[in-house]
């Protein structure tokens, strides 16, 4: 048994792996996370971007989708998914444990589509009826336009992780979307899943830098309080939201809570402790998806104790002084919104513009070995 494990048996809370590479698959690493008490994994097109630019674990089925005939974006597709599908088997028993609780798997739908809400349904459904496996989640960003999506998808019966979000004005929001879908789906509920991705480390690197710029004694004291805090007020009403009567209607339909999910969890800041976004956000029915670097970092050091309800006062009252001393939460979170957008944009386009220089070099030794088998065969 792990700290990951006592995580999720005696604190509620289900630890996820922010990462994947096709080798870990392969050569059983995947499943040794799984060992070590990972109950489910997410992915973004940073993390596909990195691991199909480093070795050559993707040249093979590579190879042979352009000889097929495929375009290299469509061959991108391939790859992603036969990662996900691989990734959904190695957890599946994890999902049937659970009685579908975790053991999910999350791919995102192409970035370029997140202001655009009928493309980014369209391509959100696509994608799950092509894996058709019931621990998939099709992500979708939180933007104001994604929030129809989210909704629609919900309403027939597929699940959702939500994700870049960053202001809790947005997760209200997001909340209401996924309810409002549970309340348009027909017939039982107890299949239809959702999580709401928070990004939390992001927060504390701009609003540092503006309570920085401030300068005042008063601003620099709440550095590195941010993130924790907006989590905290976040955990609040999601417990709020997901109690009463409109939710106990649906839950006697069988349907699930939407699970808040802190995600960028990795700390930026050096000076800040490396598992301080794990240890501060632990409480039930929440999960937390880390890079592997800081999943190692909390199994070595982490501390195990429910602290993501321990004073929600306290919390707002910390979001409270950070408006007093000048900083603009909500214009803080559109511009990270905007910023997660680009990002996973760039880290898309650039991952093709490397694959089309990789379909170049693949061909050419194609082209290369065919002349050498043709001269070998004319000298005999």
């Amino acid at each position: 048994m792990t700290s990951l494990h006592d995580l999720y048996h005696h604190y509620g809370q289900s630890p996820w792996l922010d990462n994947l590479r096709r080798e870990w698959i392969n050569d059983g690493e995947l499943a040794r996370w799984v060992d070590r008490g990972v109950r489910g994994l997410t992915s973004n097109p940073s993390i596909f971007q990195k691991a199909m630019t480093s070795g050559n674990e993707y040249d093979e089925q590579f190879a042979g989708l352009l000889a097929s005939g495929m375009s290299v974006a469509d061959a991108y597709w391939e790859l992603v998914l036969t990662d996900i599908v691989g990734a959904l088997d190695v957890l599946a028993p994890v999902h049937e444990g659970s009685d579908g609780i975790d053991g999910f798997v999350s791919v995102e739908v192409d970035p370029k589509l997140a202001r655009d809400t009928e493309n980014t349904l369209a391509a959100a459904r696509a994608l799950n009826q092509r894996v058709n496996l019931p621990n998939l989640y099709v992500k979708i960003p939180g933007t104001a336009e994604g929030l129809p999506a989210i909704q629609a998808m919900t309403a027939e019966g597929r699940s959702v992780n939500v994700t870049l979000l960053f202001s809790v004005s947005r997760y209200a929001e997001v909340i209401e979307a996924y309810i409002s879908g549970l309340e348009a789906c027909e017939g039982d509920l107890s299949s239809v899943s959702g999580v709401a991705s928070f990004f939390i480390s992001r927060t504390d690197t701009e609003v540092d830098r503006r309570l920085e710029a401030i300068g005042t004694p008063q601003a620099l004291a709440l550095r590195g309080q941010t993130a924790v805090a907006q989590g905290h007020v976040a955990y609040k009403l999601f417990t709020e939201k997901f109690t009463g009567p409109r939710w106990e209607a649906l839950a006697a339909r069988g349907a699930r809570v939407q699970r808040p999910l802190w995600a960028s969890t990795s700390t930026k800041n050096p000076a800040y402790p490396d598992t301080l976004y794990v240890d501060q956000l632990i409480g039930p029915n929440t999960v937390n998806t880390l890079p592997d670097a800081t999943l190692e970092a909390f199994t070595d050091h982490g501390t195990l104790a429910r602290t993501v309800d321990a004073d929600p006062d306290a919390a707002q009252s910390i979001l409270d002084r950070v408006t007093d001393v000048g900083v603009d939460l909500e214009a803080v979170a559109d511009r990270l919104e905007d910023e997660g957008v680009s990002a996973f944009v760039k880290s898309f386009d650039d991952l093709l513009e490397s694959l089309t220089t990789t379909a170049d070099r693949l061909m050419e030794n194609t082209r290369t070995e065919s002349v050498g088998s043709d001269l070998m065969e004319g000298a005999r």
